[in-house]
């Protein structure tokens, strides 16, 4: 796959997700380079491996070149030899509204108590459907990128975020 991704993040509030999720996965993944918003990254999700390069990110972090390639499990393994320090861990579960479908990534180990969505979009102005769990909207923060939450985790700095952007879905 490759192409530009279209794509908004928001803070989960609650685990209602769970209950509506038709699907869950496990990922782990580290970066072979990051820096200057460009980054390679090596990704296993459950039995599978992947190879992601991403360039920089355009009109304030809503979209952004990718190419995305499956690899075998064993050139993923050796790929993580190659990585920066730090690993990312979350478990990914898919949950359905309207016509998109919201990933949402429960984060694990440094980045836990970490819960984002985030949803797919075929043109920035393309209407959707927001979950009840849907928050605080991310897309754009920095922080919030996978690349940086593996240099300076969610535990480092959540206690800077508004209690109330992690607790109340928005309206």
């Amino acid at each position: 796959m490759s192409g530009f991704e279209i794509e908004r993040k928001f803070l989960v509030c609650g685990d209602d997700y769970k209950r509506q999720a038709y699907s869950h996965s496990r990922i782990k993944q580290g970066y072979i380079c990051s820096g200057r918003g460009r980054t390679v990254r090596v990704r296993l999700r459950d039995d599978r491996g992947y190879l992601t390069i991403k360039g920089p990110s355009q009109n304030g972090g809503l979209s952004r070149y990718e190419f995305e390639k499956e690899i075998t499990l064993d050139e993923a393994e050796h790929l993580f030899e190659l990585c920066e320090p730090g690993v990312i861990d979350k478990t990914r579960w898919l949950v359905k509204s309207g016509n998109h479908t919201f990933e949402v990534d429960e984060f694990h180990g440094d980045n836990a108590g970490l819960v984002m969505a985030e949803v797919e979009l075929s043109a920035e102005n393309e209407p959707y459907e927001k979950p009840d769990f849907i928050g605080l909207e991310v897309t754009g923060d920095r922080r919030f990128y996978n690349s940086s939450l593996r240099e300076y985790p969610f535990s480092a700095w959540c206690e800077t975020l508004p209690a109330a952007s992690q607790t109340q879905p928005l309206k």
